[in-house]
This record gives structure tokens, sequence and C-alpha cells, in this order.
């Protein structure tokens, strides 16, 4: 469904990804995993338009989008739940999801895609009329995935769920995750957490220095000397 071919990709001068290729097939979950700075997020922010490559392409369901305007990219069904949460603080959980099906096809099932967030996350349902900004850190995640998920997306990409949250709320985060991919959505995850991603995915993808180094079934690559030394400290 994704296929990400020989992808350059740079801040100005400064190179960051380097011949990337990855491939995402339909109900698949696939995980990129690396250190900070590996150009996973760059990844992430080049297939949703946000940022044009130097090179290579991007192709969904067989065509080209990566010379596309981000709202358009989103149209296709993908959507991107960036690092850090992002929600708007001064709006209510329900706005803030709402802001998730602006686009036409979406906003046609605003109310049925309500319902199914609130089914997987209850507990946005029982904040829905509070502001998001005074939710707690696993909550605003809840939030954040619960509006990607309102563009009804045939590929859900998440960058670093896990970021700044507690081991048990991390744990709720992944086991909600788990729950999306049941609905036969494709997942993307760019992750740190090197054992809850791939114990997630069906397949990985090892980013280091804006390369990919490794790449395999989840369990190849949890059982990998390098993978052990490097990002498990085994």
């Amino acid at each position: 469904m994704l296929e990400v071919r020989d992808l350059d990709a740079a801040y100005g001068e400064v190179m960051i990804l380097r011949g990337v290729a990855v491939t995402v097939g339909k109900g698949e979950s696939v995980a990129v995993i690396g250190a900070n700075g590996a150009g996973k997020s760059t990844l992430l922010r080049v297939i949703s338009g946000l940022l044009r490559p130097r090179r290579g392409a991007v192709l969904f369901d067989g065509a080209r989008v990566d010379h596309l305007p981000p709202y358009d990219i989103a149209a296709l069904g993908i959507a991107h739940v960036p690092e850090g949460r992002r929600v708007l603080p001064d709006m209510t959980v329900e706005e803030n999801l709402e802001l998730g099906a602006y686009l036409p096809r979406p906003k046609a099932r605003r109310r049925e895609s309500l319902a199914w967030v609130y089914q997987i996350f209850p507990r946005l349902a029982e904040r829905r009329y509070q502001r998001a900004g005074t939710l707690s850190g696993g909550e605003q995640q809840m939030l954040a995935v619960g509006r990607g998920l309102m563009l009804r997306p045939r590929l859900l990409m998440l960058d670093e769920p896990s970021l700044g949250l507690a081991p048990l709320v991390v744990a709720t985060t992944f086991e909600k995750i788990a729950e999306v991919r049941k609905e036969g959505i494709a997942i993307l995850l760019v992750e740190q957490n090197v054992q809850r991603a791939l114990a997630l995915a069906d397949r990985g993808y090892v980013l280091e220095g804006g390369q990919v180094v490794l790449q395999g079934p989840s369990q190849t690559l949890l059982e990998d000397p390098h993978i052990k030394v490097a990002y498990l400290g085994l």
C-alpha cells in the first residue's frame, strides 16, 4: 500500500535521510526504530507531505504522492499523529477530535467516528467537554491518536507515542494501538521503545544515521545481536 523508494531528505544543507526504502502492506503493522536523531520523524514528515524529498519517491496504492500538499495526502487516507501530541489545549476533547474529521469524506461520518473513537478510548468519552490542556500526558496521547482515527485512515502513522509517558501509561497506550490494528488499519510506528514497537509490529526497519541498516520480521530483529547490544542493553 505504501512504498518509499530510495528517499533522500534534508533540512537546508543538512542531509537527514539517505536512500531510505520502506514498505507497508494493507493492514500491516511496521515499526521504524532507531536512536534520537536517526531520521525517523523526518521519514513520516516526508510521507505526509510536510517535507519535500530531495530524491526518491513516495507511492500510495501505486501512485506517487510526494508532490501533493499535505491535505491531499490526508484525503487519501494517511493520518499522521505527530511527536509530542500537539493537541489544542484551549479546545475541548470533542472539539479536538472533530478537527480530525475536517475533510469532506470523514466529515460525513463524524458522528459515527466519534462514537467509534469513544469506544476505543472510553476515557476520552468521560472527558469529552474538558479542555485538552487539562488532560494528563497519557490522556493527551489518546486524544492525539483518536484525532488521527477521525480521518478514518487506511494508514495510521504514529510518531513516538510513548514519549514522556510513565511505564504503566505506555503499556496502556500500546494496548490501545493494538486494538486499532485489529480494525484492519495499517500502522507505521516510529518509536524509540524497541521492545514495545517490535512486539506490536509484523516487521521492522532500523534507521541509523539516516539510513536503513537492518530490516526484517520483528522476531528476527529482536534476536539480532546488534539490536540486543545497541537498543536492548543485553
